[in-house]
């Protein structure tokens, strides 16, 4: 069996066409697959559709979130619920385009245990974000202390083995490509075109994103601690040089008072820098002490007879069943059923 698990918050647009487009490109290339949709507190009709779609395919699990709890305790919650005995991870909004997995499924077939689907280009309505990512990644290229695989979300496929590893980890703030590099195993590599969303405005708030590259900083880099020696060496200089012009200067008092007050400010907030970056790690830390969990499941809706053939299903579902991609029914109908 292979699994495929997409975090869905607020994508009542999207739900029907993404999985028929997932059916469609897992239709053929295995015998045996499930999609469990993460239902992470959506305040529209996603919960719902969800419920629909999952009495009318044996295929779909729905997972209930007890609130909304973000998209790493989404995607925790799935790995959780998966049960095969290889695991992708995408979003629910075509960024990933669903046509990719045939290659991921290849290429664990072929050996690798970990399949990292890389950005070779993304389209990106958003300009803020697109000139961002880059910078963002050139940044934790720089910082980080382990090699992680630049230009490389959430997309994925992962062995069994793999899963079970993270699984393993107690981590509160996670960044799954950094713990995905972590872990080991075999890698490789499906590059492809990063898509804009099909519909709908995105889930991720700016302050969402930025917390999320915090922790991908902060979970695999010291440097930014080690960034208080550096600017304590640079302090001592400039109050060095300080003293050293008091003694050969001949400004006025005005220009004197002025250039100490700017030091002092200066110096300031050089310590509240350093400050702020301790207390980035401390907090963390408390994550981590308190070992809250970052998702908790509220229920788990799922086919209970595995087996049935399409028939039995058809009778218990009043005669509607989508045996093919593309038949998967609008909203009314599904209602109607």
């Amino acid at each position: 069996m292979v699994s495929v698990v997409v975090p869905i918050y607020n994508e009542e647009e999207l739900i029907l066409r993404f999985h028929e487009a997932v059916a469609g490109a897992l239709k053929g290339v295995v015998d045996d697959w499930e999609i469990v949709y993460v239902n992470d507190g959506s305040t529209d009709s996603s919960l719902e559709l969800l419920k629909e779609l999952q009495a009318l395919d044996p295929h779909v699990v729905v997972v209930e979130l007890s609130r909304n709890w973000g998209h790493m305790g989404a995607i925790l919650a799935g790995l959780q619920t998966a049960r095969g005995r290889a695991v992708v991870l995408m979003d629910g909004d075509f960024q990933d385009p669903p046509e990719v997995l045939p290659e991921l499924i290849e290429a664990w077939r072929d050996g690798a245990e970990i399949v990292v689907g890389v950005r070779r280009s993304r389209k990106e309505s958003r300009k803020i974000l697109a000139a961002l990512f880059p910078l963002f990644y050139r940044v934790l290229g720089s910082l980080s202390d382990y090699p992680i695989p630049l230009n490389a979300g959430i997309f994925s496929l992962m062995d069994r083995k793999a899963v079970d590893a993270l699984l393993a980890m107690q981590e509160k703030n996670r960044y799954l490509p950094g713990l995905r590099a972590w872990i080991g195993y075999r890698n490789s590599i499906v590059y492809y075109d990063r898509q804009d969303r099909a519909g709908g405005d995105g889930k991720l708030t700016f302050v969402s994103r930025i917390k999320y590259a915090m922790d991908a900083i902060t979970s695999f880099s010291y440097k930014p601690l080690r960034l208080s020696f550096a600017l304590s060496g640079f302090s001592g200089s400039v109050a060095a040089v300080l003293a050293l012009s008091m003694f050969v200067a001949a400004a006025p008092i005005t220009s004197a008072a002025l250039g100490i007050a700017a030091a002092v400010f200066f110096m300031g907030s050089l310590l509240l820098l350093t400050l702020g970056l301790l207390g980035e790690y401390i907090g963390r830390v408390y994550d981590e002490v308190r070992n809250r969990p970052i998702s908790l499941i509220s229920r788990v809706h799922r086919a209970e007879i595995e087996t049935a053939t399409q028939v039995e299903l058809m009778a218990m579902q009043g005669g509607v069943f989508p045996s093919e991609p593309g038949s998967y029914p609008d909203r009314k109908a599904i209602k109607a059923a």
